[in-house]
């Protein structure tokens, strides 16, 4: 396997613009994410420098440009806000996070990463851009956010509103009009974050000298923060970690999937996850928040001509260049300008496309896109997404239940119950309506159905054999295997014969390994539906003294028109 997938120099001149204008558009978001992380703009820019670089050197996705997004920055928040006693604590739980990633892709959990449902992603991410909205609300009016999260803003908006810093407010608002109103064949030559920080910087600085600005910045390269942590705060900071490795890893995957369809090429999920994961962990050794693949970043490199490792690599590197001298430049960026560009990023995170479906969308899912972004903006990031797994879980448990029942047929339901039979097993069934009770399953059986099994097949008083055709059973668990058991001894109780038909290999196994098939007798498993059903009617013939017995008849048809049983 190569050390970098998808690396080659062939395309050098497309890599180049694609990673020169990526970091381009880069520059602006990483110092106001870095900002809104509460770590500092440099950290922003820390942060994709080395994200931006180890994940394009050892990811799997080759056009994918990787730094800190939105999602993480929220869940980068929260953790300086846990550990603001310690910022070093803060930064180990990015390298933690970074060590779970590249544990997810050496024990290859990418594909189950992306089997979470979408109305879970879609509430979760319109809800981490509602965060970052209301978040920015004070910083865009002049005003410090207050304390207490998404809720604290929302409380004390009528004192934001009257604190408003007039000027901050214009600029900010300005940056934000720029931000959503460039158009976007301008936007092809020069960024609007760019424009927006660019004009607003310089506005504050020739124009409004009382407007909030970072202030000093330090330069160079950043020093190494070692690991800290105590035992006592060790269970939490896993726990965090986990958050920014799901969270990054979801994140990252769905830039990739994006990132494919533009190139239609096809991205390895697996190393995708060790790659980010290298760059968060190196990212948190030097005191850069924490990132992922970053959608709008991605598709401008991609536009620009950028398809290889190069062209991510070549980002963080100008990002660099860039860093070594910007201190004195970036101290005088306003707040409200991050603030407005944080604002348009916010918006663009809400999942709009899937909104504008909730009137034609199946209500289960809307319920459900609802309910997580509920509380992913007013209760817990983790708390929501496992809720929302739980719920979206039980929902798809009991869509397959109802999936599973549906598949289950007999020839006492209306119209024969839709049972496909032959003419010779049809003609079997109406000599012996009330005698013989046959049920015909289909597709995989599961714990979901397995209730429903027992109450859906019942031998009736009468009933003297049960057939249970199971050739088109592709697969059984244990709680469907003891429901078929319960369904069998249950039967055997009331005195009625119980013949099985058609056990698949699998199925066979699962069923003798659990011990099912001992309630049940050699010559009563058949290999063919006919051979059942010709038994089942020569035991109901046998169960009767030869001269009481007379079989029923189907409507219409007298003694002399059927054929007796044989003995």
């Amino acid at each position: 396997m190569n050390l970098v997938h998808g690396l080659h120099a062939r395309n050098l001149r497309g890599d180049i613009f694609g990673g020169i204008t990526a970091a381009v558009v880069a520059l602006p978001l990483a110092l106001a994410f870095g900002v809104a992380s509460g770590a500092g703009a440099m950290a922003g820019l820390y942060g994709a420098i080395f994200v931006g670089f180890f994940a394009a050197l050892f990811g799997g996705t080759p056009s994918q440009i990787s730094g800190p997004t939105g999602p993480m920055t929220v869940v980068m928040a929260l953790i300086i806000t846990k550990y603001a006693h310690d910022p070093a604590m803060a930064f180990t739980v990015v390298m933690m996070g970074g060590a779970f990633q590249i544990l997810f892709g050496v024990l290859r959990f990418g594909s189950y990463i992306n089997l979470m449902p979408f109305p879970v992603i879609s509430g979760f991410m319109s809800g981490i851009g509602c965060i970052i909205i209301i978040l920015q609300i004070g910083p865009l009016l002049g005003v410090a956010t207050p304390e207490g999260g998404t809720l604290g803003v929302l409380k004390h908006l009528p004192d934001i509103a009257a604190r408003m810093h007039w000027d901050a407010a214009a600029v900010g608002i300005g940056a934000l009009a720029v931000v959503l109103l460039m158009p976007a064949r301008l936007g092809r030559i020069l960024p609007a974050p760019l424009v927006a920080l660019i004009a607003g910087t310089l506005a504050v600085l020739f124009f409004l000298p009382k407007v909030p600005v970072l202030g000093d910045i330090p330069t160079g390269l950043p020093p190494m923060h070692l690991p800290s942590f105590t035992l006592a705060a060790l269970p939490e900071m896993i726990e965090s970690a986990l958050i920014l490795a799901l969270l990054g890893a979801i994140d990252s995957l769905l830039t990739s999937l994006i990132a494919d369809s533009v190139t239609r090429t096809h991205h390895d999920s697996n190393r995708e996850l060790i790659g980010q994961g290298i760059g968060n962990t190196i990212a948190g050794l030097f005191g850069g928040i924490p990132g992922a693949g970053a959608t709008m970043r991605t598709v401008v490199n991609v536009r620009a001509g950028g398809t290889t490792p190069i062209s991510g690599m070549l980002h963080a590197a100008i990002l660099l260049a860039i860093v070594l001298g910007l201190g004195p430049f970036a101290s005088h960026i306003p707040h409200a300008v991050l603030a407005g560009i944080l604002f348009k990023v916010g918006i663009d995170i809400v999942d709009w496309p899937y909104l504008r479906r909730v009137p034609r969308a199946p209500r289960a899912g809307v319920i459900l896109m609802f309910l997580v972004l509920g509380l992913t903006v007013f209760v817990d990031l983790i708390v929501a997404v496992t809720v929302g797994m739980i719920a979206a879980s039980l929902l798809f448990v009991k869509r397959m239940s109802d999936l599973q029942l549906s598949h289950v047929k007999s020839n006492q339901d209306g119209d024969g119950g839709g049972v496909t039979l032959t003419a010779a097993e049809s003609a079997i069934l109406a000599r012996h309506p009330r005698d013989i009770l046959f049920f015909e399953l289909a597709g995989a059986l599961s714990f979901g159905g397995a209730k429903g099994l027992t109450r859906r097949i019942v031998a009736d008083a009468g009933v003297k054999v049960l057939v249970l055709d199971l050739s088109g059973v592709l697969f059984v668990d244990t709680s469907a295997s003891l429901a078929l058991e319960e369904i069998i001894v249950r039967t055997k109780e009331s005195g009625a014969a119980v013949l099985l038909v058609g056990l698949r290999p699998d199925v066979e196994k699962t069923l003798h390994r659990l011990g099912v098939l001992r309630f049940i007798a050699n010559d009563h498993v058949f290999a063919e539906r006919a051979a059942a059903l010709e038994h089942a009617e020569r035991t109901v013939a046998d169960w009767m003294p030869a001269d009481a017995y007379q079989p029923h008849h189907a409507a219409g048809q007298t003694p002399g028109q059927l054929s007796g049983p044989s003995h």
